[in-house]
């Protein structure tokens, strides 16, 4: 399904952290916005991100304001997840409705730069490749796993028109 390096941060990762609210009035562009992202936290960290890299982080990622860019940077970045103990909740909806997967499952034995690999084998499941452990994922909504396949909501409502009975 997905595989990458982890980016690991902790607890209580707020929205303002991940993108700070100021940058959404000079552009809502991610190709613009990722040169930014998480610039409070470490100011260097936009620029070793590589495309396919997974966020890991522990409890409450993505609390504060609702700000939707929060979830438009990051993928900008080219993350396409995030691992995370929880989520705040308008976090957790705005990564579905925009085609990044929030997966909530035990992170703390993940460290940085370690290759991950999300696969659905019997559920979903975190395979560490670094360290050879695999963790078991919350199984993410039916009708969400569907919305994600189509990139998110608006792609989701042009192809069905509705949602699904």
């Amino acid at each position: 399904m997905l595989s990458g390096r982890a980016r690991v941060f902790g607890d209580d990762i707020n929205t303002d952290y991940i993108i700070t609210s100021r940058r959404k009035r000079e552009s809502l562009d991610p190709q613009v916005l990722r040169n930014y992202l998480f610039e409070e936290v470490d100011p260097a960290f936009a620029a070793t991100v590589e495309p396919g890299d997974l966020i890991v982080a522990g409890k409450n990622f993505g609390c504060g304001s609702a700000m939707e860019v929060a979830v438009t940077v990051v993928l900008g970045a080219g993350i396409r997840a995030v691992l995370a103990r929880s989520f705040s909740r308008t976090y957790y909806r705005n990564a579905v409705n925009n085609g990044l997967l929030p997966l909530i499952c035990d992170t703390s034995q993940i460290r940085e730069g370690d290759r991950l690999e999300v696969v659905d084998e019997n559920g979903l499941r975190v395979r560490n490749l670094t360290t050879g452990e695999t963790t078991a994922a919350e199984q993410v909504p039916q009708i969400m796993m569907e919305i994600l396949e189509c990139g998110g909501l608006v792609p989701y409502f042009r192809r069905h028109h509705d949602f699904k009975v």
